[in-house]
């Protein structure tokens, strides 16, 4: 990081604004101080969702090697279709089990083998998750009860010890809770902006003058998707027969497990049914291609692409529902390969 200016003697803070993508910033933060000190953008990882980039802001590893393709995720092991961050399994309850992080997780993470003494701030309700367990082993963990307690955190853990050189990973995942309920260009998603800029100046008064570096980024950018440009498997039941297990990873990547010897006949019935709306592509072309990022390559990540991917196109989306899962409307969603989906601002300054 020394290129990116980061010498200084005091904390270095990285601070991850869940869903804050660079178009977002681009049109509606320009006069925030924020884009003041926007140094350029970067690409988020595919898929451009929570569980696959901030595993990699953690680890450094890409999807490729640590294998969280999304929200759901593909694993025989546990049954089925499964959500890795909250530990859960569709249709099925909660996940239980001995070693079930280390078996999930089983990857290094960079900050068990970090010279720095660490500190990773998040949210109360997922701190000591065994998600922020495994990835978090070797830091101290802390956190935060409620948005306006998120910044006198990072200053408590900042200003720890005088002041001494240490890294503090704090994630803020309102944002993108907002965004996904109302809308990525709604009045509340601006709002919500805005008191995330007044934070970042608070920030940036408490650190002047110690020698603090400071960086901003996302995990991710949001599009909108109109309720009428949602696909819902049940009202394709041809295509549904084909699959052996739910979708799983997104709903702008939605992967699929296929029948054994009925994927010629899957991949012409999606390009007869979702044209226009999605592109049908076998998964194993994506991974060659190095959309998952270089390896080594994670020895399930096969599994957890399914056969065939469907990559949503701008503005669609597709899910299904198993028994006992309750509709969930989201007007924000990610995951695709748009650009305000993968575009992520990279933010800097020493205060």
């Amino acid at each position: 990081m020394g290129g990116f200016g980061t010498e200084g003697s005091g904390p270095v803070i990285l601070l991850v604004i869940d869903g804050l993508g660079d178009a977002f910033l681009q049109r509606h933060g320009q006069h925030s101080t924020i884009f003041k000190h926007r140094e350029r953008r970067l690409t988020s990882v595919f898929p451009s969702t929570t569980a696959s980039a901030v595993t990699t802001l953690l680890t450094g590893l890409a999807p490729a090697q640590h294998g969280l393709t999304g929200w759901f995720i593909h694993d025989r092991r546990f049954g089925g279709v499964i959500a890795p961050l909250p530990l859960y399994r569709r249709g099925g309850g909660r996940l239980r089990g001995p070693a079930l992080a280390q078996r999930l997780f089983p990857y290094a993470g960079m900050i068990a083998g970090s010279a720095l003494p660490v500190t990773m701030l998040s949210p109360q309700d997922i701190a000591w998750s065994p998600f922020s367990r495994r990835h978090g082993r070797g830091a101290d963990l802390r956190a935060y009860a409620r948005p306006d307690a998120f910044i006198p955190a990072v200053l408590d853990a900042a200003l720890q010890s005088g002041g001494r050189r240490r890294f503090i990973h704090a994630y803020y995942p309102r944002f993108d809770a907002i965004c996904h309920h109302y809308g990525a260009d709604s009045l509340n998603a601006v709002s919500e902006f805005s008191r995330i800029d007044r934070y970042f100046e608070q920030l940036l008064n408490g650190l002047a003058g110690r020698g603090a570096t400071v960086i901003l980024t996302a995990d991710h950018g949001f599009i909108d998707a109109a309720d009428r440009r949602h696909l819902h498997l049940r009202t394709m039941p041809a295509l549904a027969a084909l699959l052996d297990s739910p979708l799983f990873g997104e709903r702008r990547v939605a992967f699929c497990r296929v029948r054994r010897g009925a994927g010629p006949d899957f991949e012409a019935l999606a390009r007869d049914r979702l044209r226009g709306r999605a592109l049908v592509v076998p998964s194993a072309r994506l991974i060659e291609s190095g959309f998952f990022g270089p390896g080594p390559l994670n020895p399930r990540l096969s599994e957890r692409c399914g056969t065939h991917t469907l990559l949503m196109e701008p503005g669609w989306t597709l899910s299904d529902r198993m028994p006992g899962e309750r509709p969930h409307r989201m007007v924000g969603v990610h995951g695709g390969l748009s650009a305000d989906e993968m575009w992520v601002p990279l933010v800097l300054v020493q205060p």
